[in-house]
């Protein structure tokens, strides 16, 4: 069929032609930001999930209905080597620039400038990646200490003033949040929990592997109080069905039965390889219906830009021995594995191994399900790893 006209849309964080099987945890982080606009209790949202899963384009949707709400968003990216204060401050100057332009602003947003100001001027000397312009102004007192806690606390309490005063809300989104160092993640919880106590209208919403909820935990014990913790995991049968479709529906294309029967297995009814699995049957297909013979054809087309993109780029980041480490962790299935049966694929003891643990962990490649248990982040990656490191 006509490659134009494919609807499926594989990438990162791309949304997909049809957002099947969300619109609960949607709506959930709709209601959590209007009761915290309201300045009623209400909890901030951090999604957790494996690759693949949908956690950016989830995160990506909340946001654009916050938006057309009239709240402040603004969206981050946390990379794995940059930090808080890097990150925060063009958002949140471009954030309340806008606000400072609205009609009948009052003192409170330019107060709130001038707070942004002093964190930048403190944080560049603490933290060299920060590249911010300092023409906003300072505060003598105001979030200029050179402490993360305490100037991040001032900044979103300012933030949060005038956010009320013009009777919005500011909603911080932040993707790959696992990667946020611990400090710098505790004094983003503390100053959360700094204006939940003062019913400020300011909230998080982010997403990260599932190590976040271990981070958030270690980095402030009261982590729990503040936020919930929704799991994004593979759709349920009759979503990810309606997500392969109802985008060729809309095209007077139909599938075969059995070849969506196929699809679910062969993807688990995960959300990225479902569109992948989708835009490789239709690219197959001659006609309607697209047929089980269609997508065992598109299976192998599927799988191997999957090899070259999806998981390669995740492969060349490992070391030699983190390699090794990933491929007895293959041997053993899917998991999650207990540490010691890892180590003794490899003919190792535990300790010895325990690095290169740490590092994969570093690397948002494997998590600790449980104490001892070691499992992947990216579905399907164990079969990948034999592909790729076949053996003998």
């Amino acid at each position: 069929m006509d490659p134009r006209k494919n609807p499926y849309s594989p990438g990162a964080g791309t949304p997909p032609p049809e957002l099947a099987g969300r619109g609960e945890l949607i709506e959930r982080a709709a209601v959590s930001l209007d009761r915290i606009r309201a300045s009623l209790a209400a909890k901030s949202l951090l999604m957790v999930g494996l690759r693949g899963v949908g956690k950016t384009v989830l995160l990506n949707q909340i946001r654009l209905n916050a938006e057309s709400t009239g709240i402040l968003c603004v969206a981050i990216e946390a990379p794995e080597n940059k930090s808080l204060p890097a990150l925060l401050a063009p958002p949140l100057r471009a954030a309340l620039l806008k606000l400072d332009r609205t009609k009948n602003v009052g003192d409170k947003v330019k107060r709130a400038l001038k707070a942004l100001g002093s964190l930048a001027k403190a944080a560049k000397l603490k933290y060299n990646d920060v590249e911010f312009g300092l023409d906003l102004g300072t505060e003598l007192g105001l979030a200029d200490t050179g402490d993360l806690d305490s100037d991040l606390a001032d900044l979103l309490q300012a933030i949060g003033d005038a956010a009320k005063e013009r009777e919005t809300a500011l909603a911080l989104f932040i993707d790959e949040l696992q990667y946020v160092e611990e400090s710098q993640l505790a004094a983003l919880i503390a100053a959360l929990h700094r204006c939940a106590q003062a019913r400020l209208p300011v909230a998080l919403l982010g997403a990260g592997l599932p190590q976040l909820i271990g981070n958030t935990g270690k980095a402030k014990s009261y982590a729990e109080r503040l936020f919930e913790f929704p799991t994004v995991g593979p759709l349920e049968s009759t979503a990810a069905a309606e997500a392969i479709e109802a985008p060729a529906q809309k095209l007077n294309i139909k599938y075969e039965r059995d070849a969506i029967k196929l699809i679910l297995r062969d993807t688990q009814a995960y959300p990225y390889f479902l569109q992948e699995w989708g835009k490789q049957s239709w690219d197959v297909a001659v006609r309607s219906p697209i047929t089980l013979n269609d997508v065992k054809q598109a299976r192998q087309r599927a799988v191997a830009e999957l090899d070259a993109s999806f998981f390669r780029v995740r492969f060349d980041r490992l070391t030699p021995a983190e390699k090794r480490y990933l491929r007895a962790m293959a041997e053993l299935g899917p998991g999650p594995h207990r540490s010691g049966d890892i180590a003794k694929d490899l003919n190792v003891n535990v300790q010895s191994v325990a690095p290169t643990r740490a590092s994969l962990i570093h690397k948002g490649m494997i998590y600790s399900p449980s104490h001892g248990d070691t499992a992947f982040t990216v579905p399907l990656f164990d079969e990948f790893m034999k592909r790729v490191m076949p053996r003998a």
